[in-house]
């Protein structure tokens, strides 16, 4: 719950069963839902009223999940997705990550799993209490030729915005705050969900494959570098 009121979330699925549970799951964390039951329904509420964050299932009729987040990030729409995915569709997982959603749900869920999922998500968006004005605090960081406004969760290369989701300025704020260490996959993951979520590496790999070739389009080619079977650290942003 925010001081504006409650959070709201889209749920966008064909089975009405499904909706109804997550409804109720999210109505118990204190947070508003509106229903969808398809891509071309979703899209159309999504443009009339953003929701703060789309829980969206991949394999709907007309229009699939895939398709709602391409279009969406298409249009440079940065709310928030949480896919619902059935276990046989690892593949469609990795894609909707590279295509720019936050973070997936295996089906069947824990609709507990769902919300807590969803929370984690709202509460890297969430903005925090002012603390008592510091003399010399700022809410831009800079390194090399890259520069994150942590307070409008806004990222630049070389003076020129680069359009992230939430979950790709989480990552790249985390490697900036690590300075020089490298972090671990692992150590990724809990820097974005907490101890205990079930995120595979390969969602951490397709995170940091969007952050490069969204920067690379800028014509930036050391922002992130790998360490092989360790993980990964922020490059040194100079050209």
């Amino acid at each position: 719950m925010t001081s504006t009121g409650p959070r709201k979330v889209l749920l966008v699925d064909d089975d009405p069963h499904i909706r109804q549970v997550l409804a109720f799951a999210f109505a118990k964390a204190g947070m508003s839902t509106e229903e969808a039951i398809d891509g071309e329904a979703a899209l159309a509420m999504v443009s009339a009223a953003a929701p703060d964050l789309l829980v969206l299932d991949i394999n709907m009729p007309r229009m699939d999940g895939l398709e709602v987040c391409r279009r969406l990030r298409a249009m440079d729409c940065a709310v928030p997705i949480l896919f619902l995915s059935s276990r046989d569709e690892e593949i469609d997982r990795v894609l909707g990550i590279e295509l720019g959603a936050d973070d997936y749900v295996v089906k069947p869920f824990s609709p507990r799993e769902v919300v807590a999922r969803a929370g984690a998500i709202l509460r890297r968006v969430a903005p925090a209490p002012a603390p008592p004005p510091a003399r010399g605090a700022e809410s831009e960081v800079r390194h090399g030729l890259l520069r994150l406004d942590t307070a409008g969760w806004q990222a630049f290369w070389n003076g020129e915005e680069v359009a992230l989701t939430v979950t790709e300025f989480s990552l790249l704020a985390a490697l900036l705050a690590a300075g020089n260490r490298i972090l671990s996959r692992d150590a990724l993951i809990d820097r974005l969900h907490g101890p205990g979520f079930a995120v595979t590496d390969r969602t951490i790999d397709s995170h940091i494959r969007n952050l490069r070739r969204k920067f690379a389009q800028c014509g930036a080619q050391d922002v992130i570098e790998t360490r092989a079977g360790i993980g990964y650290r922020l490059g040194p942003c100079s050209n």
